[in-house]
């Protein structure tokens, strides 16, 4: 007789996407997110709006997820919810609906480690059909792996050993790799979010037509902080040469390519890192995670690293990469199996650590 499933609800808000998710073990059935439209306006995420339009998409989100998924509340076996790290405010939003929740139903609540949970979103199962079994099976990274964690507020080398023990050996420290494309990015009068943006222009240019510094820190640390300083420099500079009169001009006439060396540097001073630990720990399992693991730039990267160097990469389906409430509902069965639940008096936090 086949044991009743694990029925996990996910709620992810520790920025500007609201999203909910339902898992059956490690089945996902459904995960919607909404966006915030807002911060567009702002050239960046505004926190105070954030946390509105959180209490405002909160309750329809769920009540999608669990319309889509199928699943009744009474099926709900724990809700599992974002405890940190993120903006307080949203995270305040999340949390309180996920223990009001727990509390109206009476079962467990599930606080997450939205660094973990990105890194645990290779384990979510597809649904059916999508892949091929043994295609499926070899998606998912063995332990020990390493796994590169990089976003907009985070950069780091993570040291696997198992669902819930995890290691972090390697941070920026200063500021993070997704932080220096966007802040790139509106240097140039791109748009928000710019990072996509720079990934777009520079599949159509030079990756090395401009060089650009990479930090020089000891052991498997990063820092981004003094390539966005070279790089607003380099703007100024050389829109004031003989060619151009303004630095908007010099970026229209070669913005492809400024773009592409931009994205060549980042790209290069992450793998570095990542190959440096790699072959110092002897691990061949390598992963990425998080919301710049969508990059083209990286991905090509990492699988030039398989195809050269024998490495086993893994790289997420795009819908997993960026902030979403699957990979917190997945992390959520985890600690579920192993009894890792929380009373009401659980708090969140805009500073947590593994």
């Amino acid at each position: 007789m086949n044991a009743k499933p694990v029925i996990i609800l996910g709620i992810e808000s520790s920025c500007d996407e609201t999203a909910a998710a339902v898992l059956s073990d490690t089945n996902i059935l459904a995960n919607i997110i909404a966006g915030q439209e807002v911060h567009k306006n702002f050239g960046g995420v505004v926190p105070e709006l954030a946390s509105r339009a959180h209490q405002q998409n909160i309750v329809p989100v769920v009540d999608e997820a669990l319309k889509k998924a199928g699943v009744k509340r009474e099926d709900i076996s724990a809700v599992s919810f974002t405890q940190g790290p993120g903006l307080l405010g949203s995270l305040l939003v999340g949390g309180s609906f996920a223990k009001a929740f727990a509390l109206a139903l009476d079962i467990p609540l599930i606080p997450v480690n939205h660094m973990q949970a990105h890194i645990l979103a290779h384990f979510i199962t597809p649904p059916p059909g999508l892949l091929p079994k043994r295609e499926e099976e070899q998606s998912k990274p063995s332990f020990p792996f390493l796994c590169l964690t990089v976003s907009g507020g985070h950069t780091q080398i993570v040291l696997v050993k198992d669902y819930l023990e995890m290691e972090v050996i390697g941070q920026t420290t200063d500021d993070a790799a997704g932080e220096a494309f966007d802040k790139a990015a509106k240097i140039m009068g791109l748009p928000y979010p710019g990072g996509p943006l720079v990934d777009k222009y520079a599949k159509l240019g030079n990756p090395l037509r401009y060089k650009f510094p990479e930090a020089k820190i000891p052991g498997y640390d990063f820092s981004f902080s003094g390539l966005k300083t070279a790089f607003m420099y380099f703007i100024r500079d050389n829109g004031m040469d003989n060619t151009c009169s303004t630095p908007e001009e010099f970026i229209s006439k070669n913005l492809n390519d400024i773009c592409a060396s931009l994205q060549h540097t980042i790209v290069q001073t992450l793998i570095h890192k990542l190959e440096l630990a790699a072959t110092d720990l002897g691990i061949k399992e390598i992963a990425i995670a998080g919301g710049v693991s969508a990059n083209s730039g990286l991905r090509n990267a990492l699988l030039e690293m398989q195809a050269t160097k024998g490495y086993k990469v893994y790289i997420p389906p795009f819908e997993y990469c960026t902030d979403n409430a699957a990979m917190i509902a997945i992390t959520g069965y985890y600690k579920f199996l192993q009894g890792q639940l929380a009373g009401q008096d659980t708090g969140t936090k805009a500073l947590l650590y593994f």
